[in-house]
């Protein structure tokens, strides 16, 4: 038997595996009440599988030729010039945020204590960051119907030391990505977009994340798509990505792959910094980089997903208007609304619990959850009332505009349950009689 023959069989007795024990594990029948209905979950065949064992057997481990493949595939699903991989969402959003510090981009760099307009309902790893460099969020409120940014509010909070918004769009619903782009083009300030709870959103028949000059993408198991962990970084802008790719990888000048040398032309020629002429360019430093690499193992499961990923889009689409039909009528709760032009690739399906609704979103969680429905807050409900901001002052680490009524009204008031794309009528359907009954319907 020759290697490849061996490989050959070893990939069907991989997908063999799937059908034995993966398989009958996702088409077990649903039991209301006994199963559970978690609110993400992991939605994969033999393919994945299949690639995986591919990938370990060619043992290459760090970022290789299923990385590459990966990254032009997201690229030319987003209709991008470049996607850099990573190891994950916040890692793709700590990149995307660095990049806009490097001496590159001369007076548009973003320096410490300079202004980043964001909002506080949401993860809090948009918005980590901006502190942990040692710059200020600017927070303001958002819309308590789509859950994202209150874009009236947006010039209010600008000042002269502003340089970028960094803002995420809210459990797949886009938030104004026209005006938000237009307002930041207006005042010359960089734009951010967390896409990690979006991949595969439009608006205005655009995908979000390709609004802004950086868009990121988390590929945790819960997302979109995953390959375990996982992230990525996206833009149209060859002096971002060029920032974004040497500090994705050491901080270094040389672009030269792994194990390949002299791509670049110059690696025993050129003079660095105050460095001897003809210092090895593998070796030189023009960032102070990170090395946010993910694996060509987890590629290699990255390259199946993205071949099915519309087919996720879709049904994440078909859940969420499920389970609307069903509970849009219940005057207790104020349900998730998008924008006209908006076109979401839902992650969650968001609730607000209303003042006179006779019970609390904790006793709605409750139920559900005694239900064996599982139930999420939105994140971190309002950062600023977190214990990581104990030691932070107001006005000198962070600024507020206004008032955050409606973020602390989510944080108090709202819940969100789960569409994934592996979830059948049969869950969808206990999750809406369940919520029905519970609300007296």
């Amino acid at each position: 038997m020759t290697a490849e023959e061996l490989r050959q069989e070893i990939l069907e007795k991989t997908a063999e595996y799937y059908r034995l024990v993966h398989r009958p594990k996702q088409e077990e029948a649903f039991v209301p009440g006994k199963s559970r209905v978690n609110y993400a979950g992991r939605v994969f065949d033999e393919r994945e599988m299949a690639n995986l064992a591919d990938a370990s057997l060619e043992f290459w481990l760090t970022y290789g030729r299923w990385s590459k493949k990966f990254e032009k595939g997201l690229a030319d699903y987003l209709g991008v010039r470049f996607a850099l991989l990573v190891n994950s969402g916040s890692s793709a959003n700590l990149l995307a945020f660095m990049t806009l510090t490097s001496p590159l981009l001369g007076e548009r760099r973003v320096r410490r204590g300079d202004e980043v307009i964001t909002v506080a309902a949401g993860f809090p790893t948009t918005i980590a960051p901006i502190i942990q460099y040692g710059a200020v969020p600017v927070f303001v409120d958002v819309d308590i119907g789509t859950a994202n940014i209150d874009v009236a509010k947006l010039e209010a909070a600008v000042s002269p030391r502003t340089k970028a918004v960094m803002l995420a769009h809210t459990l797949g619903n886009p938030f104004d990505a026209r005006a938000v782009k237009a307002f930041c083009d207006r005042h010359g300030l960089w734009l951010v977009e967390d896409n990690c709870d979006a991949l595969g959103s439009k608006f205005a028949g655009r995908f979000t994340g390709t609004w802004g000059d950086l868009g990121t993408s988390s590929f945790y198991p819960p997302h979109h798509m995953t390959m375990g962990e996982g992230g990525a970084v996206y833009t149209n802008d060859p002096t971002l990505k060029k920032i974004a790719l040497s500090m994705r990888d050491w901080g270094r000048d040389c672009w030269c792959e792994s194990g390949v040398d002299n791509t670049c032309g110059c690696r025993f020629t050129k003079q660095f910094g105050s460095l001897p002429l003809g210092y090895d360019h593998k070796y030189v430093y023009s960032h102070f980089g990170y090395n946010l690499k993910a694996t060509d193992m987890q590629a290699a499961v990255g390259c199946a997903q993205l071949e099915k990923f519309p087919s996720f889009v879709e049904k994440r689409k078909a859940n969420f208007d499920r389970l609307y039909s069903g509970l849009h009528d219940l005057p207790q709760l104020r349900l998730f609304a998008k924008l006209p032009e908006a076109d979401p690739s839902w992650f969650g399906f968001l609730m607000t619990v209303l003042p006179d609704a006779g019970f609390s979103r904790n006793d709605l969680a409750k139920r559900l959850e005694a239900a064996n429905i599982q139930t999420r807050n939105l994140f971190a409900g309002n950062i600023l009332r977190h214990p990581c901001f104990e030691h932070l002052a107001e006005g000198v680490d962070y600024r507020v505009v206004g008032t955050l009524e409606n973020t602390d009204t989510i944080m108090n008031s709202s819940l969100w349950i789960g569409l994934y794309p592996g979830m059948g009528d049969a869950k969808l359907d206990y999750m809406i009689s369940t919520i029905r009954n519970f609300c007296g319907r």
